[in-house]
């Protein structure tokens, strides 16, 4: 599992002309799977999203989390992210699983998320999508199990 977490002060995701997705202050997740991975995979991402402190407090610092600020979070899937471009001059997405495999897991983070009380909106699974975002920061984070 891959993802990048981005601080923003809002985002959409838009499909053709239908916005799916829209937060205020909060993460834009990216995310992407890859064969092997399963519900270890979306509890770990579902505890950092929750519980990072990477929000500043009163005094300017990195100290709250989405849950303490209430923020909301927007969860994009991201196959892309498994892009591997050593080689030649078109990228390899073959790291990324399949949709048979990362359809029900992207599904098990949004729940889990919902489940421990975020704020929650999504984009559209396999969908040609427009993220637009306003940096917070910008505070920009890869995690990756």
């Amino acid at each position: 599992m891959r993802a990048i977490l981005q601080r923003v002060g809002r985002a959409s995701v838009t499909v053709g002309d239908r916005v799916v997705g829209e937060i205020g202050h909060g993460l834009l997740v990216l995310v992407a799977f890859t064969d092997g991975d399963g519900q270890a995979e979306v509890d770990w991402l579902t505890e950092k999203v929750a519980t990072l402190r990477i929000f500043s407090d009163d005094a300017g610092k990195m100290n709250l989390s989405l849950e303490q600020i209430g923020g909301s979070v927007l969860v994009v899937s991201q196959f892309t992210l498994y892009g591997d471009a050593r080689k030649g001059r078109r990228p390899s997405f073959i790291g990324a699983a399949s949709p048979d495999i990362a359809i029900p897991l992207y599904d098990a983070l949004l729940e889990a998320l919902r489940a421990r009380g975020c704020q929650v909106a999504a984009g559209e699974f396999g969908a040609m999508m427009q993220v637009e975002l306003v940096n917070d920061g910008p505070v920009t984070l890869i995690l990756e199990r």
